[in-house]
């Protein structure tokens, strides 16, 4: 999805793609909705709009919590960590890069 370039990593944005709506998103709406982050935490720089550093902490904090937390794997029959599930998805790439095995895109079954 994302053009190769020196400045940034696309195969790291591409995987990023693949879970934003399956962690990130829902965490950014329970957040807001729960009101643990609100207007006060954004910052407006040249027409552009941050998250204070305080707002950071907040996500990053609530982010680290998501990644700790666990499901079960359908394929494993175990619980893993969302953390160790996105890892889970890198080696399946893996797989499909060094011709191994062919790539079947995540699908969601929570």
């Amino acid at each position: 999805m994302h053009e190769p370039s020196q400045k940034r990593f696309s195969l790291c944005l591409d995987l990023a793609e693949i879970f934003k709506p399956l962690f990130v998103d829902p965490l950014i709406i329970a957040l807001v909705n729960t009101k643990k982050i609100q207007m006060k935490h954004f910052e407006d720089h040249d027409g552009m709009i941050y998250l204070s550093e305080e707002g950071r902490k907040i996500f990053i904090s609530a982010f680290d919590k998501k990644l700790k937390d666990s499901i079960k794997h359908r394929h494993l029959k175990r619980n893993v960590t969302y953390r160790y599930f996105i890892r889970l998805e890198c080696y399946k790439l893996i797989k499909h890069v060094i011709g191994d095995e062919q790539y079947k895109p995540l699908q969601a079954w929570w």
